[in-house]
């Protein structure tokens, strides 16, 4: 699936996983831009979860989006490059705003 546009939300099929990765098919916030995904066939993703943040420090951003299954947050611990063979259907488009933020968030992990 060449093409997928950062900001976009999709389901993923995330297995087989590992350790203490998400299992199954989620949604993910693909962060990473069009031509990145066309040229190299992978994306730069970052997980959807409706299960409430655990963590001292905030690495989750509620997703504030009627398309969504089920009330969300994305993951920003949880980034992952994937093959554009496990993105399917696009679920919704995320504001610039905070795709942004999801990006600037990183900084607090790996800055």
């Amino acid at each position: 699936m060449a093409g997928v546009l950062g900001g976009e939300v999709h389901w993923a099929n995330l297995n087989p996983t590992r350790g203490h990765e998400k299992a199954g098919t989620r949604p993910v916030v693909i962060l990473s831009r069009a031509v990145f995904s066309k040229r190299s066939g992978t994306v730069i993703a970052t997980e959807a979860t409706s299960q409430p943040q655990q963590a001292a420090f905030p690495l989750s951003l509620e997703l504030e989006s009627a398309n969504m299954p089920k009330r969300s947050s994305v993951k920003r611990s949880q980034i992952r490059t994937l093959s554009t063979e496990r993105i399917s259907d696009a679920i919704d488009v995320v504001s610039p705003e905070v795709l942004s933020r999801l990006v600037d968030g990183l900084d607090e992990i790996i800055g």
